[in-house]
């Protein structure tokens, strides 16, 4: 993954998951849950060079990656220890990249409350 099109299209696949641009044109945000209720799971600066990509994880799984990999660094300006930035040069393989973004997306559908959670299902099966 090193390119905003396959980031897009991974995210596009996470369920209840949309695209916003709440810091500006620049920086695409990737939410999961109901317009009043959505919280960010990731996000790009889409005009960086190299490609980088933040993403919400565990803080004991963070500091596991980022001993592995120089490409992988305490999240940019978001809280360091629940937060990692993943520059998509290559060097992280894709496979794991699109691990952590499901297992981002997956930890924040899981603070939604079950009444948030029900409801999204809900709209899901009508």
């Amino acid at each position: 993954m090193r390119s905003v099109s396959d980031l897009r299209a991974a995210c596009a696949a996470l369920p209840h998951s949309h695209e916003t641009f709440p810091f500006g044109m620049d920086t695409l945000v990737w939410k999961v849950g109901g317009p009043e209720t959505a919280k960010m799971y990731a996000l790009t600066g889409i005009n960086d060079d190299p490609l980088t990509l933040s993403l919400k994880i565990r803080p004991e799984h963070g500091d596991q990656l980022r001993a592995a990999h120089p490409a992988i660094v305490p999240g940019y300006h978001l809280n360091k220890r629940h937060w990692i930035t993943v520059t998509l040069d290559g060097s992280v393989p894709d496979d794991l990249v699109q691990e952590l973004l499901a297992g981002s997306h997956a930890l924040v559908w899981a603070s939604l409350t079950r009444a948030q959670r029900a409801e999204l299902s809900t709209q899901e099966d009508a």
